[in-house]
């Protein structure tokens, strides 16, 4: 997968809703990879205390310095709002992954993910690379004030600023509060699947992508840790070859890593759960506030309550910029309806759930 900046790189709620059968349809078997970790570490119930030689792989970053206190109001409403990121820095192990001669640091990943009081159901809101955002003024990684820019690509304010300015433009561009971030390195998610043993998906049809070195015939295929990670990063082998399509593919590949979590029954081993764990955590980077094995366990089985049935992953809605086509911009009024319905904790309009770019 090509780090190039100047190409496209990129990567119910209620009961009355959940008896349409499109939404039913839609809702069915998706997930993050934050849900399974989560439930990894909840399955160990009263038991998490064997957990704790695991401390030590949470690395934990402090942000509320940086973020200060010009932030979105904290609604009564607004459940628990988390930051996913996943990040590609091809730095140390990542570098012997395919397309590891690439330098820098990316976030090839982007959700947020809205779990409302009540914590029986949840949304996720996958927000494409290549969009172009206002980023808020930021501190540099040398402690420097940088000020705040327009029409910067959504990716690069990770790999210049790092995760504090990444929350500070989500909650710029949203108006969401976001209560915590958690960062999942690539390298750890394909040690993580080659844990379980590997991953089913249905291949819809033929990818053959030599940026991320993933040949892959239509129909079932068995991945490993390595072609999971390439499944995940591909762009060039379907939609248009930008991030919009490899959305879709990640989103279809958590929902079959949840798929073969279930049927291996790895939620009721705790042996198999440590195993799990173990991989999990040694790829996160949490906020302060999560970043150790008890706060991330009780925060796991707090969600306890939350249906897979009932979680949805939805794109930002996006249109391609009217100056440069390889990038997107949030689509009007949509993007601002899927916000504030997030932010209210009330039911997402179907209109909010459409993209002008169709290249996904």
């Amino acid at each position: 997968m090509s780090q190039d900046t100047r190409t496209p790189d990129t990567g119910g709620r209620r009961s009355a809703r959940a008896s349409r059968p499109a939404r039913k349809r839609r809702r069915t078997g998706r997930i993050v990879l934050l849900t399974l970790l989560v439930l990894v570490l909840a399955a160990g119930g009263g038991l998490y205390w064997m957990y704790n030689s695991l401390d030590g792989n949470i690395k934990g970053v402090d942000i509320e310095k940086a973020l200060g206190d010009d932030r979105p109001e904290k609604l009564p409403t607004s459940g628990q709002n988390l930051l996913v990121l996943g990040s590609d820095s091809r730095a140390g192990a990542n570098g012997d992954l395919a397309g590891g001669d690439v330098g820098g640091s990316r976030s090839d990943t982007a959700l947020v993910v809205h779990v409302p009081e009540g914590r029986t159901e949840a949304v996720a809101v996958s927000i494409p690379r290549d969009t172009l955002v206002t980023r808020p003024e930021c501190s540099r990684r040398d402690g420097s004030a940088a000020p705040s820019a327009q029409r910067v690509m959504f990716n690069s304010v990770y790999a210049q600023f790092g995760p504090a300015c990444v929350v500070k433009t989500v909650e710029a561009m949203s108006g969401v509060r976001l209560d915590h971030f958690l960062e999942i390195d690539f390298a750890g998610f394909k040690d993580l699947v080659d844990a379980i043993g590997g991953v089913t998906v249905d291949v819809k049809e033929p990818i053959d992508d030599k940026q991320s070195g993933l040949h892959l015939a239509a129909g079932e295929q068995r991945l490993d840790g390595t072609q999971s990670l390439a499944f995940v990063r591909t762009r060039h082998g379907v939609g248009d070859g930008s991030d919009l399509g490899r959305i879709s593919l990640q989103q279809q590949f958590l929902t079959s890593l949840l798929s073969e979590v279930k049927k291996q029954d790895l939620l009721g081993s705790p042996a198999k759960s440590y195993k799990i764990a173990s991989s999990a955590t040694k790829a996160l980077t949490t906020d302060s506030a999560l970043a150790s094995l008890t706060s991330l366990s009780e925060f796991g089985r707090s969600l306890n309550g939350v249906d897979p049935q009932n979680m949805e992953t939805i794109m930002l809605p996006v249109a391609y910029d009217k100056k440069d086509p390889n990038r997107v911009v949030a689509a009007e009024p949509n993007a601002s309806q899927l916000w504030k319905a997030i932010r209210e904790d009330a039911e997402i309009p179907e209109s909010a759930k459409k993209s002008p770019a169709t290249g996904g």
